[in-house]
């Protein structure tokens, strides 16, 4: 079995992946308390929910590299 090379941009769609992750998870704990009928986490437990929203930005990113890497792989091939 031959392991191809990583692309440009997997990197960046793995972290993304990872920091999504994190951020879901944060809005699902975050989000909790309201239906035990808790007392809510402070403000800055929501602003980590916002990593959700990051970590889809950087796998975006990381899509878009890739997609410029290949564009250029297949001029060059012309």
């Amino acid at each position: 079995m031959t392991a191809t090379p990583p692309a440009a941009g997997d990197g960046l769609v793995r972290v993304g992946a990872i920091v999504f992750i994190v951020g879901a998870v944060a809005t699902l704990v975050t989000v909790a308390p309201l239906f035990l009928g808790t007392e809510p986490f402070p403000p800055i437990a929501y602003a980590v929910c916002m990593l959700m929203g990051v970590g889809f930005l950087i796998a975006a990113a990381g899509v878009l590299r890739s997609i410029a890497s290949q564009r250029r792989q297949a001029k060059s091939a012309l």
